[in-house]
């Protein structure tokens, strides 16, 4: 017979489940209670934000604990710790009460390295909630609610800026700081004074001056200038010597002289405004960075890490925290030749008009020389001056001509004007008699006759010039590492604007730098991609045709005619190897008063050369002189 259950076992089953489920929910509600660990995860919040209203701290002692921690990390504002709950241990003789371990980060350093420590936390539960007790060392180890937090920083030696061969460019370089010193000339009367009469005696804005040195803290130095060490152009000790001046000496990171490679290097100086907010606290206020140019774009390279050291104060006592050594900036190396930099920019110191040299090493690519003229106002019109490149864009229609099955000897129409579409064109001015009528390409080229390349317009599609553009490296969008410029030439144009095409004008434009690029590609042989900056990673530069060995010996060939048969004979008697070059003039301005930007490229063994002045009369005449001075200065 199977078993049966009287009624009085079924009732006590039944209250066995009751109270099976009474317990099972008051255990539901007991692990439903905020452990430990969520209250030092809290805990851990306020200390990193510094708001402590859900700290689970009573309303006094959050209040204090906000106090306390917005004193001590007045000066570290611009950081904000990480913190988080490492660990909690309760007491093993008394349950209600636990210690949590915290973990605190702080990213103080633009590098790598963090400041880290923990600090602990006397947690006790009180009718079932776990709360903390506020301790100024919860902050930092030991910390005390009389001890602030202060931060001094070692400035970090800059890298310097290197040439061709490792030759130093910029580097540390004794400077003197002229400015008034208020501790010198104590009376308002006697301050403003001095601040007009150094103010004249450097040309700069008295007034302006005048109001710096009265805003000024009455122990205040007022910086007016800072002069490079044997500056000709200033008495640094007859201006150190008017009474309220004082003359400090320091060290700048300094290119050899105030003009070499400015416009490219670009300067370094105490950090503006705007340089210290987007840093995101890297850069503080006092701090060195570079202000434009190369020494901006590699500013974090260059500049380093400083040392840092942050120390817990309470009057004369404090105790050091935290000490990092600086580290020094990384040195950039540039290809650039100090010596042929230097000859480029002392042709070009007396040119007026933006100017520019710039030579490459065909064989690499680097740059040897990027110098723009003082007529720039600053612009590096050497790598992003935007020019009609006029008839040195002939070596590029003469690559399209070439394509389309022409020789350096096949015949073309040279006429003194040619007219499309009602715009009559013309030869320059004195352009030779007997170079007119049927002529061969190569003589087109070596003369530079005008009608000769427009009249060949319908064998060079403008497609096909901006395709032969960019097999010499002309209108290329590369990144290079550097700011440049490296033209453009339209892809489609008709009628005058095609015919203008053809001799560089209209809407082709190039730079110095891209010219010389042009320059380099035929001398060797395929397209060169400029280098200037030796630890960027070499550009990629868009697919293009490449250029044949027999396309490029034809250019040589027809370059070198220029010089043996046409207006560059002047470049005959140049020392070294023979020369090949192609002048260049385009017109620009209003059409009854048109203007002249002149232009000559040239090959000469292993360098490849652009010189080009933004106003003159012609290539040879005006960009000639500076191209022969320049070869002859790098053959010397």
């Amino acid at each position: 017979m199977g078993s049966t259950r009287s009624i009085g076992d079924r009732a006590g089953l039944r209250s066995l489940l009751g109270l099976a489920l009474v317990a099972g929910a008051l255990a539901g509600c007991t692990s439903a209670q905020p452990g430990p660990e969520d209250a030092a995860d809290a805990l851990a919040k306020a200390l990193s934000t510094g708001d402590f209203d859900a700290s689970g701290l009573s309303d006094a002692d959050a209040a204090t604990a906000a106090d306390v921690r917005e004193k001590a990390f007045a000066e570290l504002a611009r950081w904000t710790p990480a913190v988080t709950m490492q660990s909690v241990a309760i007491d093993e003789d008394d349950k209600d009460k636990a210690v949590a371990t915290l973990a605190h980060t702080w990213d103080v350093d633009s590098g790598d390295v963090d400041w880290t420590y923990t600090t602990t936390a006397r947690l006790t539960r009180v009718e079932g909630e776990w709360q903390p007790a506020w301790s100024p060392s919860m902050l930092v180890p030991d910390l005390t609610a009389e001890e602030v937090l202060t931060v001094s920083r070692d400035r970090a030696e800059r890298g310097d800026v290197l040439g061709a061969g490792g030759a130093v460019i910029v580097e540390d370089r004794p400077v003197v700081r002229l400015g008034v010193d208020k501790t010198r000339v104590t009376d308002p009367v006697g301050q403003d004074e001095v601040a007009r009469e150094l103010a004249a005696a450097l040309e700069i804005d008295a007034d302006a001056y005048a109001a710096r040195v009265a805003a000024a803290g009455e122990k205040a130095f007022v910086e007016a200038i800072v002069v490079r060490q044997g500056d000709p152009a200033y008495d640094v000790a007859a201006l150190g010597a008017v009474h309220g001046v004082n003359a400090v000496p320091d060290t700048l990171p300094l290119a050899p002289t105030r003009t070499f490679a400015r416009p490219l290097l670009g300067a370094v100086g105490p950090a503006t405004a705007e340089i210290v907010e987007a840093s995101e606290g890297a850069i503080v206020a006092g701090d060195l960075a570079g202000l434009s140019g190369l020494q901006k774009q590699y500013d974090e390279q260059l500049r380093g890490n400083p040392g840092l050291t942050i120390t817990a104060s309470a009057g004369p006592a404090n105790r050091v925290l935290f000490h990092l050594d600086p580290r020094a900036g990384e040195p950039l190396a540039l290809t650039l030749d100090p010596s042929l930099q230097q000859s480029a920019e002392e042709l070009l110191a007396p040119v007026e008009p933006a100017s520019a040299i710039v030579a490459l090493r065909p064989s690499t690519g680097e740059v040897l020389a990027a110098a723009s003229g003082p007529g720039g106002e600053g612009l590096s019109t050497a790598t992003v001056g935007t020019y009609a490149p006029g008839s040195t864009f002939k070596v590029v229609t003469s690559l399209a001509l070439l394509r389309s099955g022409m020789t350096p000897d096949s015949p073309l129409s040279c006429p003194a004007t040619t007219t499309v579409d009602g715009r009559a064109f013309a030869n320059y001015p004195g352009y030779p008699a007997s170079a007119l009528g049927e002529i061969p390409l190569r003589s087109a080229l070596a003369n530079s006759c005008n009608t000769a390349f427009i009249g060949a317009r319908e064998s060079a599609s403008q497609q096909a010039l901006a395709d032969a553009a960019a097999s010499l490296g002309l209108g290329q969008e590369v990144a290079v590492g550097f700011p440049a410029y490296l033209g453009a030439v339209p892809d489609s144009a008709e009628g005058t604007d095609h015919a203008a095409s053809m001799i560089g004008q209209g809407k082709v434009q190039a730079s110095p730098l891209a010219m010389a690029v042009v320059a380099a590609s035929v001398a060797r042989g395929e397209r060169v991609v400029p280098q200037l900056v030796a630890s960027a990673e070499p550009a990629q530069a868009p697919s293009a045709t490449p250029l044949t060995a027999a396309e490029a010996e034809a250019l040589r060939s027809m370059m070198r005619s220029f010089v043996t048969d046409g207006g560059g004979d002047f470049l005959l008697d140049v020392p070294g190897e023979p020369v090949l070059a192609k002048s260049g003039t385009a017109q620009f301005g209003a059409q009854d008063a048109l203007r002249n930007h002149t232009w000559m490229i040239a090959v000469q063994g292993d360098l490849a050369v652009a010189v080009f002045v933004e106003e003159g009369d012609f290539g040879t005449t005006t960009s000639g002189p500076l191209l022969e001075a320049f070869l002859r200065s790098a053959t010397a």
